[in-house]
């Protein structure tokens, strides 16, 4: 079987399928904003990955959240992500505090799992 991969660079690609399985980790377009709005924009962007890939928000099999803070981020964070999941469909999650992201403006990443559509 192939393995897929989209916007690869020597160091990562924006994704990578393998076995009818999507792999995503995202981060924000901005540095400078709140966990709120860096989280929105890191779904956006995942949702508009997935369906590239051939999947969409419905299918997620799980997923790794990335906060700086969970005391000051963690309500903010839930606030997107459970308005984006649709309803009955919420992946195996996991939701950590790291003390520091790959940019030190990030508050928030994502590392997700989805399956593919049937083909």
């Amino acid at each position: 079987m192939d393995i897929q991969r989209s916007g690869t660079t020597k160091r990562y690609s924006d994704y990578v399928c393998h076995g009818g399985v999507v792999h995503i980790v995202e981060v924000p377009a901005s540095a400078d904003a709140d966990a709120k709005t860096q989280t929105v924009e890191i779904l956006a962007s995942i949702e508009k990955m997935l369906i590239q890939a051939g999947s969409d928000k419905s299918r997620l099999l799980s997923a790794t959240i990335y906060l700086t803070s969970i005391e000051n981020d963690y309500d903010a964070m839930n606030e997107v992500w459970d308005n984006w999941v649709p309803n009955g469909t919420a992946p195996a999650r996991a939701c950590v505090e790291v003390s520091r992201l790959a940019n030190k403006g990030y508050k928030v990443e994502i590392a997700i799992t989805a399956a593919q559509n049937s083909q």
